[in-house]
């Protein structure tokens, strides 16, 4: 049974190295070689990280003659980013009643 893509996504999201990748493709474009050169790793473990990604729909692999370029898909991300944004508006809203609270104690209330 495949995960949901919000569950893959996290769990590709889950190992720094991924999280890497993923912000050295918010520059472009990028070859295998490229991704893993950073990285103390094999030739193996950075395509296992590349399949992990490309699973969860957050990169895809073109074909431009022997090169395998990367790129990021950033619509994946926006399911995360609207399952935040609940938790945004929780926050939003505490921020606001702390501050209100912190106003009260400035003036000399009690609240």
């Amino acid at each position: 049974m495949q995960p949901d893509p919000l569950t893959a996504t996290f769990a590709a999201l889950a190992d720094p190295t991924r999280r890497a990748i993923l912000a050295r493709l918010t520059t472009g474009e990028a070859t295998v070689t490229e991704l893993a050169e950073p990285f103390n790793i094999s030739g193996p473990a950075i395509s296992r990280h590349l399949k992990v990604l490309a699973h969860a729909g957050l990169i895809s692999r073109g074909r431009d003659a022997q090169w395998r370029p990367c790129r990021l898909e950033v619509d994946r991300l926006q399911g995360v980013d609207q399952w935040l944004q609940h938790y945004r508006q929780l926050w939003d809203g505490r921020f606001d009643q702390m501050d209100d609270y912190l106003r009260a104690l400035q003036k000399g209330e009690d609240k």
